[in-house]
């Protein structure tokens, strides 16, 4: 069996970021606390909170769309207050028997 390799994609090895002076400052004033080490830790540290941000955009973006396609299909609940009060109730006694749980587990 011949096994195929994807082509490869170009590497990115270096790349040239321009903070402004605002960023620059900000940067600078994390290394005097001992924060971070280099600007570079700073970029890299936004960029990791970017990716996990844009990660949950999709996570969300994904239970609407899962939502929505529910509510096409009819599988939607009507909310009333008493139907909310009631979904309370529920959310409560949970909790409770979780704590509970919890609690008799460490004794």
């Amino acid at each position: 069996m011949l096994l195929t390799q994807a082509p490869r994609l170009p590497t990115l090895k270096s790349m040239d970021v321009q903070l402004s002076p605002d960023q620059k400052a900000f940067a600078r004033h994390a290394i005097e606390a001992g924060r971070i080490q280099h600007e570079e830790d700073a970029v890299q540290q936004a960029l990791a909170l970017w990716e996990a941000r844009e990660r949950t955009r999709s996570e969300i973006l994904a239970a609407v769309d899962l939502a929505e396609t529910s509510l096409a299909r009819g599988q939607g609940r009507i909310i009333t207050e008493e139907s909310m009060r009631s979904l309370a109730n529920e959310v409560k006694q949970r909790g409770r028997a979780r704590l509970a749980a919890d609690q008799d587990a460490q004794s």
